[in-house]
Parts: structure tokens; sequence; C-alpha cells
């Protein structure tokens, strides 16, 4: 059922950047204010922000596997790319994006600024961890990008599916997968890893990952859902 609260919220003007709701706590309180409802709806899109660490709150609130999505209504993409040269020299680089649903989506950015273009003499190896699963038109674009760019391999972990039980996102789902995308749910260890690599710590001091009560099981949930939609 989280596909039709996260589709709720895609549709729900963006909130304003304030401390209370940057991390979408906020943002549904905010729609029942009529002044605020009126504020949020002349405020401009958000840009893409771009980093190499997102804060604690963000990655707490936005890429936890929750079933219910009330409220998430940003996309986190934190990505690695490994650029390999013909003498097999690796070069790699990190770090994270966001947006708001209100301009471009945060898959559609990574090519836009990050990998904008490929150098047909090198290999690219790429992983994004995904706060939720790819829209139609993110998935379209990730499609075409992979047919035009054989030298691109692209691997995408993601926490949620958005709106997985829609038929045309099921479709688009399989469409990454014919076109070479590989596509899975992440493990609570990946999880892990994106707390370990792409989240704020404190200076001098590394805190060690906490999982929620039901990561486990909600992995376990999202796993099966997305192996009936590949098959």
């Amino acid at each position: 059922m989280a596909q039709k609260e996260e589709a709720a919220a895609a549709a729900a003007p963006a909130a304003p950047a304030a401390p209370a709701s940057q991390n979408g706590e906020g943002d549904l309180d905010d729609l029942e204010n009529p002044e605020k409802l009126k504020e949020l709806i002349e405020l401009p899109p958000f840009e893409i922000i771009k980093g190499e660490r997102l804060p604690v709150n963000f990655f707490k609130f936005q890429f936890r596997n929750v079933e219910y999505s009330s409220g998430r209504n940003k996309t986190f993409l934190c990505y690695v790319v490994e650029v390999q040269s013909k003498g097999d020299q690796v070069q790699a680089s990190r770090g994270y994006l966001e947006d708001e649903h209100a301009a471009a989506h945060a898959e559609e950015a990574f090519f836009n600024t990050i990998l904008p273009a490929f150098d047909p003499a090198l290999r690219y190896s790429v992983t994004w961890y995904v706060s939720s699963s790819p829209c139609v038109a993110c998935a379209d674009r990730i499609v075409k990008t992979l047919g035009k760019t054989k030298n691109l391999r692209l691997l995408i972990l993601v926490g949620r599916l958005f709106m997985w039980e829609e038929p045309e996102i099921q479709a688009a789902l399989r469409k990454l997968k014919e076109a070479g995308c590989r596509l899975r749910i992440m493990k609570p260890q990946d999880f892990e890893y994106v707390w370990q690599n792409f989240v704020e710590q404190e200076e001098g001091e590394s805190k060690a990952f906490e999982p929620w009560e039901d990561i486990q099981e909600n992995f376990l949930y999202y796993e099966e859902k997305l192996a009936d939609i590949l098959k």
C-alpha cells in the first residue's frame, strides 16, 4: 500500500526549506493549514541538491523501507561511479542527489549533471542506492541511456517500490530489466553501507548503524513484490 501514499505525496506541493519539514515529517501538517497551503503553492520548484553526505535525519526518514511512505515526497539517490580505462586503471567517485518531485527527478538529474556524456573508450560501472524505485519517466530515461551506451553497467538498489501495484510501473520495471539494468531491493547490509559511506557523521566519531525494528521484514516484503513483477 506504499504506492498510494507515495502517489499522493508526489502530487502535493513542495514544502518550504524550513528545518522542520526538510526531511518530510512536517509536510502533511502544513497542508492542513490554508495559509501554509497558499504559501506552498506559491513557492518555486525546488532545485536538485548535490553533495557527498546527507544529513542523518534525512537518511533515517527518507530511506526507511516502510510499507506506508506518507510524507516521503523526495527521492534520494546515492551513487558510486567507477570508470575503467583500457589500461585497467579505475577512477571512482561518489555522492548523492535529492529532488522534490517538482523539477527533474534525481535519476534524470544524475545523467544530466553527474554523467552527462560517456567516453566510448572507457567502461562505466554505476551503482545507485535510491530511497524508492524509479517512476515511469525516469525508467524510460534509464532504458534509453542504457540502449545507446553499451559501455555502461548499472545496478539500482532501492529501499522501497514506488506505486508498485500500478500496471505502468510494473511494465517500466520490466523494461529496466530487459535493458540490462540490475534492479534489487536494499538488504539491511545495504542500508548499513549507505549509513557508513553517504551519511554525515560527527567529526572524529563514527556511530554504528542501528537497524529499525522491521527492516528485515520490510525487505522481504518488497523483495517478494519485485520478484513477482520481474518474473
